[in-house]
């Protein structure tokens, strides 16, 4: 008998329908001897309907309220779900967050998980029931209701795997498993039977949102085995898991891309010890992350300094920037939107040489100008013109032998 914790987001439970339906998968797997721990996000579209009822009385909710409302929507998906178990002769009972004390710390709307208290919960499998606990949500060490952000269903469901070391945690998403790319930009793109954790977390933070990053870093941390499923058709999925020989064969396990990014350049600093400091220390100040550097020194022994930041951040990072060059006498800044990033993931990178050449090539080939270049140990970047996006992601999953039906990429 293994223990298996599911997870299912608020499409996987939008409607009674739905919630009937992730009943009877749940009941499935209870009935092949195993414990079943199930997660549950709030219903689709509900936690925004929450959001626009507090903005609807104030332009800024206070942190902790608004965790007191968010929090609801879970409540009522974990008490829906036990009901339809019940209904259908499956003992089950639902928690919420404070009742499997699911402590975190206090930073509201985003909190952390510290620790988890898993008494309650193994106490009611022993007793044959399927527990249902409340994502998204913990509470403090005052007692206050917590919640954990966008994506923290995940979050909370490899952190109850790792507490009551289960076999295995599952997500039921909208999608079958990870893909070699976003399929509905490569047709080709195929599912992965298996990743590691160090390929999923760069493909979640590169742009995939099949996972969030921090329920792959949880996972990693505490090696709990991931299944990326459909909740609406039967499938292996992907599983995500520690690097293994194997893993080892496939040079690259996927192309990744983001839309949202910008890139800023001052132009023309003079060129001083501590300048990039400087440049970014108030852009750090203002909370606005810095992706990729280049800095560039010329034969007027003057600095650029070129980075990206999230698109969202553009405007306020340009006018951050913009006093910056003032105060230092720089001879100006320059900036563009429409720009996107490229990446090639896999850990065969360790043992292959070759791999950006290779890459820029193929991107050559298509008249694809690179304009700034970020590599780590099992990832290469690049930032291109936003137009060349589609192109781009084509070009690299052929040139790497990720098209279904081409075989291995090594």
């Amino acid at each position: 008998m293994a223990l298996i914790v599911q997870k299912y987001g608020g499409t996987s439970v939008g409607s009674l329908e739905r919630i009937q339906a992730v009943a009877d998968r749940v009941i499935r797997t209870r009935r092949t001897g195993h414990d079943v721990v199930v997660v549950v996000s709030a219903m689709s579209g509900e936690t925004d309907r929450l959001l626009d009822l507090a903005r609807g009385l104030s332009g800024r909710p206070i942190e902790r309220e608004l965790d007191v409302l968010l929090s609801t929507g879970e409540q009522v998906t974990i008490a829906l779900l036990s009901i339809a178990l019940q209904e259908k002769g499956q003992d089950a009972v639902s928690f919420t967050g404070a009742q499997v004390r699911i402590l975190t710390d206090s930073a509201f709307n985003k909190a952390r998980i510290l620790d988890i208290d898993g008494a309650q919960v193994r106490k009611a499998l022993t007793e044959g029931k399927v527990v249902v606990v409340a994502g998204f949500q913990g509470i403090d060490g005052e007692g206050n209701i917590t919640t954990l952000g966008r994506g923290g269903s995940d979050t909370t469901a490899v952190a109850m795997a790792a507490a009551l070391k289960a076999d295995e945690c599952s997500i039921y998403t909208d999608v079958d498993g990870v893909y070699t790319a976003d399929p509905r930009i490569v047709p080709e793109a195929s599912r992965l039977d298996r990743i590691s954790y160090e390929e999923m977390l760069e493909m979640a933070s590169l742009g995939s949102k099949v996972l969030q990053i921090r329920s792959v870093e949880f996972a990693g941390k505490y090696h709990v085995p991931l299944r990326v499923l459909s909740s609406f058709k039967d499938g292996p999925g992907t599983l995500i898991t520690d690097e293994d020989e194997a893993m080892e064969q496939a040079l690259i396990a996927g192309i990744a891309h983001n839309r949202d990014e910008a890139k800023l350049t001052i132009v023309g600093v003079p060129d001083r010890p501590g300048i990039a400091h400087s440049i970014l220390g108030p852009i750090a100040d203002a909370n606005i992350e810095v992706d990729m550097i280049v800095q560039n020194v010329g034969a007027d022994k003057t600095t650029d300094l070129t980075f990206t930041v999230h698109r969202n951040d553009y405007d306020k990072a340009h006018d951050i920037l913009q006093r910056t060059a003032k105060e230092m006498g720089a001879k100006g800044v320059n900036g563009d939107k429409r720009i996107v990033k490229l990446s090639i993931i896999g850990v065969g990178m360790r043992s292959h040489a070759g791999i950006a050449s290779r890459m820029f090539k193929a991107l050559a080939n298509e008249g694809i100008n690179i304009q700034m270049i970020s590599t780590s140990e099992i990832k290469i970047s690049v930032v291109v013109d936003e137009k060349y996006l589609e192109l781009g992601v084509r070009a690299l999953h052929s040139a790497f032998g990720l098209d279904k039906g081409t075989g291995k990429n090594g």
